[in-house]
């Protein structure tokens, strides 16, 4: 059931898995789960899938980011067709800069500092071409180009893909202006992903990185919110794709090679249809009960995905350094796990109280003024909540 605010506690949960899962596959790269004592009492295959597949969740974050735009637009200003630009554009620049700025300071002062872990020093590569990048939106590229930064500059490499995405997103929108050849358009987009990744074989970062196949997952995303908004699922519809879903997002993690073994690069179209199938089912329908308990705190961890996704490799480089002045000792290895997620919360939700939710008013509110304000939409509209897409 949506929550008031507009909220979808089911959304957000999934949103909180996929963080989860990008933060345990950082730390997974640097002490591995599988070569702690957790290795002799729990299968391979799980500890592998709890371990190594956070850019796939990336890919679900793409396809979440995708629908929730889509959808807070529609219910902001009726059709994608009535955008208002200036207004789309100051939201997401109030939800991305403000983070994305400080981000780049402090990790540019601990460069400078010359802090293990923070010094940009790869071949071709400098701090001010990471920063050109970062904020040009191409640091993804700068990658592919150059190799690998340092860790808490290499997560925005996402942003780029999404933030371009969303930067002519409302120009075609408007230039299209009918529902049939966007929903073509985007269709063949979204099903461009095992193609674009193959025809980038040769460059392994690019492949993983490159703006198409990302913005086939958005698409994926924004496709299934026109298609819920025409055909909102009755109950029973909603439970089969919601069951479809959950099964197709548990297979890729967890039987992922065998996938790849049979399907090759469309083992992708796997993870992005089912996670827009889950997403689909999870839509409010009348009569649904509330949110299931117990996963409060997945929920907390969606609502804060993009704070903690930007942060979260200060707590795991400094897990990493704390685990190698104490021995490296990769049998106890898994007991810096216990820490991980509670450490990576806590520095997300002090970053938007403190400061990315005061900062986003902020900035809505010097320049939206009264057209933020609630009932201020298209007439007969209701204005969409405070946009939750994150990366």
């Amino acid at each position: 059931m949506m929550q008031a605010g507009g909220r979808n506690p089911g959304i957000d949960a999934l949103r909180g898995v996929s963080i989860v899962m990008v933060v345990l596959h950082h730390l997974a790269l640097r002490i591995p789960l599988r070569d702690t004592a957790l290795g002799d009492v729990l299968p391979r295959r799980l500890l592998n899938a709890l371990s190594y597949n956070g850019y796939e969740a990336v890919f679900v974050f793409f396809v979440v980011s995708g629908f929730l735009i889509a959808s807070h637009s529609l219910r902001r200003w009726g059709a994608l067709s009535s955008i208002d630009l200036r207004a789309f554009y100051v939201r997401r620049a109030a939800r991305i800069l403000p983070c994305l700025l400080l981000l780049l300071a402090v990790l540019s002062v601990l460069h400078l500092a010359g802090v293990p872990f923070y010094v940009i020093d790869g071949e071709g590569q400098s701090l001010g071409g990471a920063l050109f990048s970062a904020l040009g939106l191409h640091l993804n590229w700068y990658e592919g180009r150059t190799g690998w930064l340092p860790g808490g500059w290499d997560v925005l490499w996402s942003l780029s893909i999404e933030e371009v995405f969303y930067l002519g997103f409302p120009l075609l929108c408007l230039l299209l202006r009918r529902r049939t050849p966007l929903l073509v358009l985007l269709a063949l987009a979204a099903l461009s992903l095992p193609f674009t990744r193959a025809a980038l074989a040769g460059n392994e970062i690019w492949q993983e990185k490159a703006y198409l196949p990302g913005m086939a997952a958005i698409a994926t995303g924004v496709l299934a919110a026109l298609l819920v908004e025409r055909w909102p699922a009755p109950p029973r519809t909603a439970r089969l794709l919601r069951g479809a879903g959950m099964l197709g997002l548990l297979a890729v993690p967890l039987y992922g090679r065998e996938l790849w073994s049979s399907l090759g690069n469309g083992y992708m179209l796997v993870l992005t249809g089912s996670a827009a199938m889950l997403i689909a089912g999870l839509q409010p329908v009348r009569g649904a009960g509330a949110p299931m308990r117990g996963l409060g705190w997945l929920r907390a961890f969606g609502r804060l995905s993009y704070e903690i996704y930007l942060t979260h490799m200060f707590v795991v480089f400094g897990l990493v350094a704390l685990y190698r002045h104490g021995g490296s000792d990769i049998r106890s290895g898994f007991w810096w796990y216990l820490p991980l997620l509670g450490l990576c919360w806590a520095l997300g939700a002090l970053l938007a109280r403190f400061y990315s939710d005061p900062c986003d008013r902020a900035v809505r509110r010097r320049w939206l003024g009264a057209h933020d304000a609630p009932g201020s939409g298209r007439p007969g509209v209701a204005p969409a909540p405070l946009d939750g897409a994150r990366p």
